[in-house]
């Protein structure tokens, strides 16, 4: 019987002597057993090459801790007493191609049999004041790994290929529990690595965790001290944060512990917006619910936007950042927020920019900004079809994404008001689908295209052509399909006024 037999047939497969478990780990236990029945043979059998040159390896944290909570693990990270030197060898007699890009942080990566490693030699990171960039040191054993490790989730190990559990901090208590925990103290564990603080608010939104007071005061108390991480190293967990399956939670931590003035100021900012005289709506919870309700809008992966989708979420939650820095008390008593949604683009572009997001998903997220409040005014006045098509254009690929968040910001308790909007956006649904079937909608092109715009004024390739094409797609979206004779004669007339 091989190894993958014994662990799921025979739970004493799983050594668990180096474990002091708690009395309701068995769930647990039992999830990981399950989980880890499909460990891969090639894992083992790297394993065996390892324990051949007298050097350990492990299956250690991410993979661990998901085995835990009942999900296969996809990711096969490893940590080995071998030094990166050693383990480059071992890896290319078991794979031949390896890839050393993280070499100089003990990291060797192979693939084979359609399995992607990643090996990392103990160590320890620790950042220098004021620097950007960990120094590392490498250590001898799994438990001093393990203890450099950001919570006690992750500091979890299973022996290879003996199959021995390895939990020093007690990460099954804690995963059992619901909280997170750090192996040393959490001064000294975010003072090693200040982005361990925004990890933890993408732990609390991934798995549900509630941070525990010491860790919430520790980072309170050392917000400041993520100014030296990266943004891309910042940009990645917040991304991470808003794909996992409570945003909220996530965020309601960055915000109340400090993070969020550092990383996020425009969604901090919105406590601001709080009323004290009842005037508007409480802006900051607004949208944190309008985040809830754009993630329950989500489709399943054949559906139009495949939940969990960043674009969506993340415009959502920075689709008011505008209202702070418009707010006005009117004579009236009411409170304003004008050309909100076009201050929040602005703004939403400008954070974007300082994580170094990439400009696809800035155009796509700040492009829902601008929009999300163009419906608004469908329900005052009948839409003519020109307004439905320039809606439409407009919106472009982002359509579909836009219908759901306009849909996600009526939080209001007003039962009739919600029903009035609920039926006005339907009614506009039903309108862009009649007119789709019709001329194509999605596809709003003028009806002569740029060759044909020089051919007809006699012109060469330059801004004149391009200011053309602009006035025939405005007449396209404005009067609908009119014909290439027509279009022709509009143009020629227009050209007429433009050149007298």
């Amino acid at each position: 019987m091989n190894k993958n037999q014994k662990l799921a047939n025979d739970p004493a497969g799983l050594n668990a002597s180096e474990v002091q478990l708690p009395e309701n780990a068995a769930v647990a236990l039992a999830n990981m057993l399950q989980a880890l029945s499909k460990l891969p043979a090639v894992v083992l059998e790297l394993a065996e090459l390892f324990t051949a040159k007298g050097q350990e390896l492990s299956l250690v944290g991410g993979p661990v801790r998901d085995a835990m909570c009942g999900r296969e693990p996809h990711d096969w990270d490893l940590a080995t007493s071998a030094r990166p030197d050693e383990t480059e060898q071992i890896l290319k007699d078991w794979a031949g191609n390896v890839w050393t890009m993280g070499k100089e942080f003990g990291t060797i990566g192979a693939h084979k049999a359609g399995l992607t490693v990643e090996v990392t030699t103990y160590r320890s990171d620790k950042y220098q004041k004021n620097s950007r960039k960990p120094a590392v040191e490498f250590g001898d054993t799994l438990e001093g790994d393990l203890t450099r490790r950001d919570f006690t989730v992750n500091a979890m190990a299973l022996r290879l290929p003996d199959l021995t559990l390895v939990d020093p901090h007690q990460g099954i208590a804690d995963l059992v529990a619901g909280q997170l925990r750090t192996p040393v103290s959490p001064e000294q564990s975010f003072d090693d690595d200040p982005l361990r603080m925004m990890r933890a608010a993408r732990f609390a939104s991934q798995l549900d965790l509630d941070v525990t007071m010491p860790v919430m005061a520790a980072m309170e108390n050392m917000a400041s001290r993520i100014e030296i991480v990266s943004p891309e190293r910042v940009r990645s967990e917040l991304e991470a944060l808003m794909v996992g399956k409570n945003p909220r939670k996530g965020l309601e931590l960055l915000v109340y512990t400090g993070l969020a003035a550092m990383v996020l100021p425009e969604v901090a900012n919105l406590r601001a917006t709080v009323d004290e005289h009842g005037r508007h709506k409480d802006v900051y919870e607004h949208t944190l619910t309008v985040v809830d309700q754009a993630i329950a809008l989500e489709t399943d992966p054949e559906g139009e936007v495949p939940r969990p989708d960043f674009i969506l979420r993340f415009a959502a939650l920075m689709h008011d950042v505008g209202k702070p820095a418009t707010r006005r008390f009117e004579k009236d008593g009411t409170v304003s927020f004008h050309h909100h949604e076009i201050v929040g683009a602005k703004l939403t572009r400008k954070r974007m920019h300082a994580l170094h997001f990439d400009k696809q998903t800035i155009k796509e997220v700040t492009q829902l900004v601008a929009l999300h409040l163009r419906f608004h005014g469908y329900g005052e006045q009948a839409w003519s079809d020109s307004a439905v098509r320039r809606y439409v254009a407009d919106a472009g690929p982002m359509l579909t994404r836009l219908h759901r968040l306009t849909r996600a910001d009526c939080t209001t308790r007003n039962r009739r008001r919600a029903a009035r909007l609920e039926h006005a956006y339907d009614d506009l649904e039903k309108r862009i689908a009649q007119l789709a079937e019709k001329e194509e909608l999605s596809r709003i092109r003028p009806e002569l295209d740029g060759e044909e715009i020089m051919q007809i004024l006699q012109l060469k390739p330059g801004p004149q052509v391009g200011k053309a094409y602009k006035y025939l797609l405005n007449l396209r979206l404005e009067e609908g399909e009119i014909g290439k004779e027509a279009a022709r004669e509009r143009l020629l007339e227009w050209w007429e006024s433009e050149s007298a």
